[in-house]
């Protein structure tokens, strides 16, 4: 519950930035840093633990994990002021089933053939999602085409983006929620300050209102996001980032008159079906191991 509410918060923070239209990367990440913080405060006053929220024993992952996010975060920006909503939506779906491998190889976790085979189909789907802007590539004469930079960035986005999920799920064995999102956000706006020098633009007041307004949705959705990875697996919890697709198509046709195309629609639905799969078989999994740990007599 806590995932797909923080990805409903996640697509009006994406919607705002998409409405704002063609920001620096790097400002944007400012935005979305710096304004995110006001939420975290507000959250941190009302559990009594403001005064605290900063303290933490494990300052260089907290560095480390915001290095790691504030690429992503860029990258993935980037795409998005470059594709139309949902298909930018779509290809985030790559990074839950990064999550997944990533799980395997550097938290141990056990992730067994039937998820592997689901991965496979899922990252299948985001081939045939990335298909039509990749055979670009093929032809040499559209190697500029802001599309084809976009579906890069957002493929590259999302690998680095697991990344980042799975030193969240490393930090949430011992550090507070609202201190890893608090250190995130503080940690992504000193950062995004560095781009200061490359060229940022004068903001409109709609550009600005939206931006802000994209920051206060980011730092809700990353307090919801990292409760929700404190309560299962990060194999388990990634496949329910699906539930965007659906809102992504809603609120790009609305918004921004984005149609889905076929390669997305069909895609999608690959990916989605991939994650369902994930879903109900960690379900069935569960259901084996409770009912293994009550047919076992008690030891001594």
């Amino acid at each position: 519950m806590l995932k797909i509410v923080s990805v409903a918060v996640f697509v009006a923070m994406s919607s705002c930035i998409k409405a704002a239209g063609t920001v620096p990367a790097g400002q944007i990440v400012f935005f979305r840093s710096f304004f995110a913080i006001f939420p975290i405060v507000v959250f941190l006053a009302f559990q009594g633990k403001l005064g605290t929220a900063f303290s933490t024993k494990r300052p260089l992952n907290h560095i480390a994990r915001g290095v790691v996010g504030v690429c992503a975060m860029g990258l993935g920006f980037f795409a998005l002021i470059r594709l139309p909503l949902p298909e930018a939506i779509a290809l985030n779906y790559a990074q839950p089933l990064l999550v997944v491998v990533f799980s395997s190889i550097f938290l141990g976790e056990a992730i067994r053939v039937y998820r592997w085979s689901a991965v496979a189909v899922g990252l299948l789907g985001v081939l045939v999602i990335s298909w039509p802007e990749l055979t670009l590539l093929g032809s040499g004469a559209a190697l500029g085409d802001q599309e084809v930079l976009g579906v890069i960035a957002a493929l590259v986005a999302a690998a680095i983006s697991a990344v980042a999920m799975l030193l969240v799920r490393n930090l949430v064995q011992s550090e507070p929620t609202a201190t890893i999102v608090l250190w995130f956000s503080v940690t992504a706006s000193l950062l995004a300050l560095l781009s200061l020098p490359f060229g940022w633009q004068a903001l409109t007041p709609a550009q600005a209102g939206l931006l802000i307004a994209a920051g206060f949705c980011g730092g809700l959705a990353q307090i919801l996001m990292t409760a929700a990875y404190r309560h299962a697996e990060a194999s388990v919890v990634a496949p329910f980032e699906y539930t965007s697709m659906l809102l992504g198509i809603v609120v790009g046709y609305l918004a921004f008159g984005d149609v889905p195309t076929v390669h997305m629609l069909i895609g999608g639905v690959i990916v989605v079906a991939a994650g369902i799969f994930i879903i109900w078989r960690e379900r069935q999994l569960g259901l084996e191991r409770a009912r293994t740990r009550q047919a076992t007599p008690p030891q001594g």
